[in-house]
């Protein structure tokens, strides 16, 4: 908007309808006093200010102008048909007027001029707007970059406290940090620690999880630079992501050598022991046997009942001692697999009525759902029994409140999948990750049921040699669904 200040209305009259008549938003006032009112309440682009006025005269209005922060930048052009010297054209422009016309004033030689300052001032504050918005965002990434300092320096401190070997790296995978105990392994910050000779490289293996932004969990053997013996260390690097998006990895060794020698010795000693177990139960097995044969005349004695409860009992730790053997020779890698064709579907109901045998006692329903295998597939029968098997105990075993058991065979693109769903208490989401982990009992059934935890463990070994995969779907309260999965390598 222009402000068209004069003393006199016929003045304001002509100049408002020439600049109408090019389409400027036109504001006027008639004194000195009502000018300083209307500038301070209104935005204003251009004042065109007569210099001859009662009481304040236009030069005094320009230099009260210029004291105030919101005014002082308004472009002013004086208008005067008295005061046409050169000292009154000098003290215009020495009070803030960019520009002094004297009377009579050509209308095309005035609208250029205030063309040309409305111009200059609507630019002047577009680049006024633009340096502000600049001096914010300057800043704000100040802020942002102070913050991200303290909080690399904090994360720098962490690491240095850790026990552990702990570095970061860039989203490209260039180490930017290590931390002091990173120099006892390696003499250089750039590179990680040289490995044993038969371990993956690390950097290989990381360049693959970096396809997927995904963490990196692997056994590594390292040692000191000045050490000969090597040391298991567990390596993790982490991807830390911003809005969906890696900024930066972050990894540690962990000296995990004491824990692998405890898992080796209690190994060596589940072998040891379960061979050892094995031929003296054979030997009480058989002594127990004779000794029912030899009672069979006296079917009322009690011992007759004693007996079969012995049997009941080694019949358990024979199991136990089962499994504790073939822990073993997953340990030691001597678990073989014997493959061959066979029907699956056949193997689910002789398995189905096994369980109908042994639990009879139990009224619970054995269910069959999804279609039947029509093709011999390849793979060790009495392995996939066994996982089988294990899966049905664990399910009248867990869910006794329970009225059926559904079994469910579903053939994929290159797998066939079996599934076994109890209805009992479920298993909750923090137990379901280590299910099937070596001697994992879940919590709250450790007490009321009997076991040591290696059943699931084996059976996910056994179906990982067959290149299956097993899993478990579950809501606390809903019961649960164990499922593998197999190969269709069909005869």
């Amino acid at each position: 908007m222009i402000l068209i200040v004069d003393d006199k209305a016929e003045n304001i009259y002509s100049l408002k309808k020439l600049l109408e008549a090019k389409n400027f938003s036109v504001d006027t006032a008639m004194s000195g006093e009502e000018t300083l009112k209307k500038v301070l309440k209104n935005n204003y682009a251009l004042i065109i200010l007569d210099v001859q006025m009662p009481g304040m005269d236009g030069f005094e209005v320009a230099e009260t102008l210029s004291g105030f922060s919101k005014t002082k930048n308004i472009p002013i052009i004086f208008l005067s048909a008295v005061n046409t010297d050169k000292k009154f054209i000098t003290k215009g422009y020495a009070s803030g007027g960019i520009d002094y016309v004297t009377k009579p004033v050509d209308p095309d030689i005035l609208l250029l001029k205030v063309k040309t300052f409305y111009r200059l001032y609507e630019q002047t504050l577009i680049l006024n707007e633009t340096q502000k918005n600049l001096q914010s965002e300057i800043e704000i990434r100040k802020k942002v970059q102070e913050e991200l300092r303290k909080k690399v320096e904090h994360l720098h401190f962490t690491l240095e406290s850790l026990p552990q070997i702990a570095f970061t790296a860039t989203e490209e995978g260039d180490i930017d940090f290590v931390n002091k105990k990173w120099f006892g392994y390696s003499v250089t910050d750039k590179n990680f620690p040289p490995v044993h000779p038969e371990d993956k490289d690390i950097f290989q293996e990381w360049s693959i999880a970096m396809l997927t932004d995904s963490l990196l969990e692997m056994e590594v053997r390292i040692k000191k630079i000045n050490g000969e013996a090597y040391r298991f260390h567990l390596l993790r690097i982490v991807p830390i992501k911003e809005d969906g998006r890696v900024v930066k990895w972050v990894g540690t060794f962990t000296d995990i050598e004491d824990q692998k020698q405890i898992e080796k010795k209690k190994d060596e000693f589940l072998s040891i022991a379960s061979h050892e177990l094995k031929t003296p139960l054979t030997s009480i097995k058989a002594y127990v046997q004779l000794l029912e044969r030899s009672l069979k005349a006296e079917d009322n004695s009690p011992v007759g009942t004693y007996i079969h409860r012995v049997q009941s009992q080694l019949d358990k730790l024979q199991n136990l001692i089962t499994d504790l053997l073939d822990i073993s020779k997953i340990e030691n890698g001597k678990l073989k697999l014997n493959k061959r064709p066979f029907c699956l579907s056949s193997l689910i109901d002789n398995v189905v009525n096994t369980i109908k045998h042994t639990y009879g006692n139990v009224q619970l329903e054995i269910l069959q759902e999804g279609e039947r295998l029509d093709r011999e597939i390849i793979a060790d029968e009495n392995r996939v029994e066994q996982v089988l098997i294990n899966y049905l105990t664990n399910a009248l075993k867990y869910a006794p409140d329970s009225d059926k058991i559904i079994i469910k065979t579903e053939k994929m693109r290159e797998f066939v999948k079996v599934s076994v769903t109890d209805f009992g208490t479920g298993i909750s989401e923090n137990n379901q990750k280590s299910i099937f982990d070596k001697f994992y009992r879940v919590e709250e059934t450790s007490v009321k049921f009997q076991g040591l935890g290696i059943g699931l463990y084996i059976c996910s070994e056994i179906i990982r040699q067959h290149n299956g995969d097993v899993g478990i779907n579950s809501k606390l309260g809903n019961g649960a669904t164990f499922y593998f999965t197999l190969p269709l390598n069909y005869n």
